[in-house]
Order: structure tokens, then sequence, then C-alpha cells
């Protein structure tokens, strides 16, 4: 069989476990001519243990308008903000620092990351995860 050509690659961040029809999914779907449901509730099955955070998801559209889904679940600067508990990053990443983050930290976010970083090996990851970190005002410390 011939691979199906691919028209449209989408990268949504969605809240696990529960995408609805409206926006972004049901917008952005729509704008390709897809069903919705089609992917809302393998979505939301696949997800609900993330229930409440933030994934990723890579929609590739093919030309006959069927689809397939990847979920590369939460993002690194969630991840971050998760586990120095805090809100949100800084306005002011170099002036203003909003919380500290220790290697043991960044090491375990990169080994959860490490397939989808574009990294060679952990400690490649660990600087991807560090410069995340430091983008958003996080002081990485010992």
């Amino acid at each position: 069989m011939a691979e199906k050509k691919v028209i449209g690659n989408l990268k949504l961040r969605i809240p696990a476990g529960r995408a609805t029809a409206g926006p972004p999914v049901g917008s952005t779907l729509g704008q390709w001519g897809l069903n919705m449901m089609d992917f809302i509730n393998p979505f939301n099955e696949k997800t609900k243990d993330l229930m409440g955070k933030n994934v990723i998801v890579h929609i590739r559209v093919f030309e006959d308008r069927s689809f397939d889904w990847t979920c590369l679940g939460q993002p690194v600067d969630d991840l971050i903000r998760e586990a120095i508990k805090i809100d949100k990053g800084s306005g002011k990443p170099n002036v203003d620092k909003v919380g500290k983050i220790t290697k043991a930290q960044l090491k375990e976010i990169a080994e959860k990351k490490m397939e989808q970083l574009n990294a060679v090996d952990i400690d490649g990851a660990i600087k991807i995860v560090a410069g995340t970190a430091r983008s958003m005002g996080v002081e990485v410390v010992d």
C-alpha cells in the first residue's frame, strides 16, 4: 500500500481527558474537515490519568481526510513549574527570578521527556531542560 500523503501537521496543547468540540480542538480540526469525535473520544480515554494537566498532541492530517495523532505528554515548562511549585514563569527572566530548581529535578524531567527532546544522551537532555528553566526565570542550583 502506498504511503498516504500528509497535508497538515497540527500541534495542540489540550487539557488531558477534557477535549471538547469547542475551541481549540473543534475549531482546529474543523478547518481541516476532520470528524472531531474520532479524535476527542480516544484522546480523552487515553489521557484520563493525566486529568487536569495540559498535554501536547501532534495530529497528522492525510489527503483523504483521515488522521493519526500522538500524545507527547506534558510540556517541559509545565513539568518545571510543577517540580518547583510556581504558578508561572517570570516576565523578565534575566532580572526577576521566580524560583530555584536542582540538578536532580532537572534530571528527573529530562528522563521523562528524553524521547521527545532533540538530545543524544541524558546530559544533553538536562541542558535543554535547564535552558527552558532559565528562560522562565528559574535559577539552576546544585
